[in-house]
């Protein structure tokens, strides 16, 4: 769920940072986008130039109407993939910590979003509002494992990252012990 989870102030403070897209298989995908990309947009470059761009291959022998044009074309739309990609990254989309004081009585919830009016998303709530923890568990080809909030009055909120789903002990262990730090009922198992 998170990559830190710490309890502080004499156990009156819980706070969770929560992954966004700085995940390694990100940076791994964006890695691969970007020199395929380029690998095809040099090569529609050479064929029409007649220069070889490329240590691996010789694309210079290709016609450059319709085969250098379309490697090329390729190559554009995906280093436009790829730049996405390493903005998002950079942006951290989805990144950010789920903030439990009993101290103030407070819940913040915070997340990066993408650039604009939406760029900072901060849930504010009281503690008092919290009506339980919620464990949602769906199997089969795009599987959901994620904590929710239940908060009066709201839709439920997501506490757990995008992505890869977390392993069922990791979600009952940390649902287990948000419930029992907000002294709520676990729902869902």
């Amino acid at each position: 769920m998170t990559t830190s989870t710490t309890i502080n102030k004499g156990d009156r403070l819980l706070h969770q940072n929560v992954l966004g897209s700085r995940r390694f298989s990100n940076y791994w995908w964006a890695t691969i986008v970007t020199l395929g990309a380029s690998g095809f947009l040099l090569a529609g470059i050479s064929s029409y130039l007649k220069v070889n761009l490329l240590i691996v291959s010789d694309p210079t022998q290709l016609v450059f109407v319709p085969q250098g044009l379309v490697m090329g074309l390729y190559g554009a739309a995906g280093l436009l993939l790829a730049t996405y990609l390493w903005l998002v990254i950079l942006l951290d989309v989805g990144g950010g910590y789920n903030e439990f004081n009993q101290e103030t009585g407070t819940i913040k919830i915070f997340r990066w979003g993408f650039p604009g009016k939406n760029r900072r998303i901060e849930i504010d709530s009281r503690i008092e509002d919290v009506q339980s923890v919620r464990i949602a568990v769906k199997e089969g080809l795009n599987p959901i494992r994620a904590l929710y909030l239940r908060i009066k009055g709201r839709r439920d909120i997501p506490l757990t990252r995008v992505g890869q789903p977390l392993s069922l002990t990791e979600l009952e262990t940390e649902g287990a012990k948000l419930a029992r730090f907000l002294g709520v009922s676990l729902e869902g198992l």
